[in-house]
């Protein structure tokens, strides 16, 4: 078997099977509704194509009448008989057939609809259970094309496949009984040849256009994604003045674009082209017969109108044939990715029949505890540590020690090697994801936000929560004052990823967030790394209040936040290396003591730095009245 045939074989498996995942979402058992409308618009469909097959019989009978020498419908009523009552017949039927199809199309719509929805709402779903290694290597505008291309997909085959596919059919069964009944064998078989060439085109033709369309789509892909992670990144091109260096990388991607859109235009013309000609030769003959066939008394001059209209009948479902072959194989060219999607599977997914998490205490454990992002590289060895209740543990160590992975590793984003991760003794691989994430807040380094008002993202840590309970938990994160003094108050957008406000106040907005969700566990990952010391200092405070009487396990890079911990653990290359209070670690002259007194340096150091610009800035205003004055 050819690769070209396999290809064949291989696309129509993929239609018939995307018609069979679809149709539960066009025959959806929960909406009766929807399945009556899908029956009258089925009703509607047989009826507008036997009014349409039967249009052009009007057309002869009226083109007999004007002739005056044809007696063959002297049967017809008196009514029927007359020239001008059989036009305007012709035209009723017309109107009424154009009637008929688009209350079959308004019936139709919104079962289209709620199969898109339906699906749309379903990947974004899937999207939200995979995992976050699946996210961290994703690309967002790549990303949002393919499912933006992919619900336009789903919305072309439900209406190709049923509004087009089933009526085009009915009509060519229908035109061969008349053809076959009323004028012979002959007919059919320079049709059946016209039509099988044309559908033999077609699908050529359409397979060559798909190939650039795939192009297309890639280029498209790859446009978008450069467009919105330059856009993301938007400060960091401007700090490096790459403006022109990203406008060059997203016109080169357009530019692959630009030819393969050429180049799918330019191919519709040699289609349509070749349709053409194609119906042309095969329209020509039959009409040639047919003339034939008057002169030689064996048809009317009715018979004669009636085959060329019922052929430019016929024209509009072939020319249907290539618009549902072509959508549907342009809507699997878009959809597959989306399928593809789909089909990813969730790295982490609740046991069967998994109980939600119980927390009474909220005591964690990490039992000799193996994990690595890649199979050849272990981040974590062996780990082993208890955060009893209440208490506070502080893991600590040199970057790549393995101290995030500890997080990502408790909200389970990730499933581990070997040992085990209990809450109050429920090991949390037993138990469903939701109930942990829901025992656990966090305070991460780098808080992004959503771009909406800053109560929708303080309310976030708890929907249902109150406007007294938004304002009391911003007030608990010293950061209510400050949002009350804004024009709009707890109404102002923060902007795409919260970059209308500064580092600290996004800090406090997400320990306001974690305040309002109250959880028995609290999680502060580098909290306060990204912030000068003297905001360290402030948020450090509202961090206190909020893990008050709650079990904490913090992750720290600045060792001044962590001295007050009931024990802290140092981390380097995925183990334990040392463990106590603060006072007990620097009494081992280690990695602790030699970290803290690298720190110490740095933090005097910036410090007499700070002190030193304010004394030169003091010096300059007492200094400048006496210049001014010299003058």
């Amino acid at each position: 078997m050819s690769s070209e045939t396999r290809t064949v074989s291989g696309d129509s498996g993929k239609t018939l099977s995307t018609i069979r995942n679809l149709w539960p979402f066009m025959w959806p058992d929960d909406r009766p509704d929807l399945k009556r409308r899908v029956v009258v618009a089925g009703v509607f469909l047989v009826a507008a194509k036997l009014l349409t097959v039967g249009v052009p019989y009007f057309y002869k009978w009226a083109t007999d009448a004007l002739d005056g020498t044809n007696t063959a419908y002297d049967w017809l009523p008196i009514i029927l008989a007359g020239a001008i009552t059989l036009v305007v017949a012709y035209n009723v039927a017309r109107v009424i057939s154009v009637g008929l199809n688009q209350a079959r199309d308004a019936l139709f719509a919104s079962v289209g609809q709620y199969a898109v929805r339906r699906l749309a709402y379903r990947t974004f779903v899937h999207m939200h259970r995979l995992s976050l290694r699946f996210h961290l290597e994703r690309r967002t505008g790549g990303m949002s094309r393919i499912i933006e291309r992919g619900t336009k997909g789903i919305e072309s085959i439900v209406r190709y496949t049923i509004l087009n596919t089933l009526p085009t059919i009915l009509e060519f069964a229908l035109v061969a009984l008349i053809f076959g009944f009323a004028y012979g064998l002959a007919y059919i078989a320079v049709i059946a040849v016209t039509i099988g060439l044309y559908a033999w085109f077609t699908i050529k033709a359409s397979d060559w256009r798909i190939a650039i369309r795939r192009k297309m789509n890639d280029s498209d892909t790859e446009a978008n994604t450069k467009a919105i992670d330059s856009l993301l990144n938007f400060e960091t091109v401007k700090y490096f003045g790459n403006e022109a260096m990203e406008a060059r990388r997203f016109d080169e991607s357009m530019a692959k674009y630009e030819v393969a859109a050429t180049r799918i235009w330019t191919s519709l013309g040699w289609l349509n082209f070749g349709q053409g000609v194609i119906f042309g030769l095969g329209m020509g003959a039959v009409m040639v017969m047919s003339a034939l066939e008057v002169r030689a008394g064996t048809q009317t001059l009715g018979d004669f109108v009636f085959i060329n209209a019922m052929l430019m009948q016929l024209s509009i479902p072939l020319n249907f044939i290539g618009s549902i072959y072509r959508e549907i194989r342009q809507g699997l060219t878009d959809i597959e990715a989306m399928f593809d999607l789909l089909a990813v599977k969730a790295e982490v997914e609740d046991r069967p029949n998994a109980l939600p998490l119980t927390v009474s205490e909220g005591t964690i454990r990490f039992e000799n505890v193996r994990f690595g992002y890649d199979p050849d590289r272990e981040i974590l060895k062996g780990v082993s540590f208890e955060v009893p209740a209440g208490k506070s543990i502080a893991i600590v160590g040199p970057s790549g020690a393995g101290k995030s992975t500890i997080s990502r590793l408790l909200f389970r984003f990730y499933d581990i090697g070997s040992g085990r991760i209990t809450i109050d003794g429920q090991d949390i691989s037993h138990v469903t994801q939701e109930s942990v994430r829901a025992a656990i807040g966090i305070v991460p380094q780098d808080t992004v936000l959503f771009n909406d008002t800053i109560a929708y993202n303080i309310r976030y840590g708890r929907t249902n929560a109150s406007e007294t309970e938004v304002h009391r938990a911003a007030d608990l994160a010293q950061i209510g004052d400050f949002i009350r003094s804004l024009p709009a108050g707890f109404k102002s957008m923060v902007g795409e990823r919260g970059l209308k406000l500064s580092g600290g106040e996004k800090q406090r907005v997400a320990v306001a967030r974690t305040i309002l969700k109250a959880p028995p566990i609290l999680v502060l990952d580098e909290a306060t790394s990204a912030l000068d010391t003297h905001t360290e200092k402030d948020i450090q405070s509202a961090l206190d209040l909020v893990s008050k009487d709650r079990t904490t396990l913090t992750i720290a890079h600045r060792l001044s936040t962590v001295i007050g911990a009931d024990e802290i653990i140092v981390l380097k290359a995925g183990e334990i290396v040392e463990r106590g209070s603060h006072r007990e670690l620097l009494g081992m002259d280690g990695l602790y003591a030699e970290m803290w007194t690298m720190q110490r340096e740095a933090t005097e150091a910036e410090e007499a730095l700070r002190r030193a610009r304010e004394a030169d800035e003091m010096g300059v205003i007492e200094r400048r009245p006496a210049r001014v004055g010299a003058s």
